[in-house]
């Protein structure tokens, strides 16, 4: 599964899966540091990726999912301090098994937080 970090939530949280099989990269690794949200969709699925990252809690009410194949996975964080997202890093990696099971039975898009 390749999974992308949107640019609000520290560059090296990426770093926490290294104990997993994803690909893990950044919007900045990408070079799509401003991209709005719906371009940035777009580029993932063009680029392969699965799954977001984010922390954004608008992007649910802000764009259309169900016809792009990729997995938004919205961490719901109280801020996007290293510290705060790092307490959650295990319910993050317990719902990437859930994020993996939708992708094998469908091809919409999917919210989870």
């Amino acid at each position: 599964m390749k999974i992308l970090i949107d640019e609000q939530l520290p560059t090296k949280l990426k770093y926490r899966f290294t104990d997993t099989t994803y690909q893990i990269s950044t919007v900045r690794d990408m070079e799509w540091l401003g991209k709005k949200n719906g371009d940035l969709l777009r580029l993932m699925k063009n680029n392969g990726f699965n799954v977001l990252h984010t922390n954004d809690k608008n992007l649910y009410y802000q764009q259309r999912i169900s016809s792009l194949s990729v997995c938004i996975v919205n961490i719901n964080s109280k801020t996007n301090r290293y510290n705060d997202v790092l307490a959650l890093l295990k319910p993050i990696k317990n719902k990437l098994a859930e994020v993996e099971n939708h992708l094998l039975i469908s091809t919409s898009g999917y919210f989870i937080v």
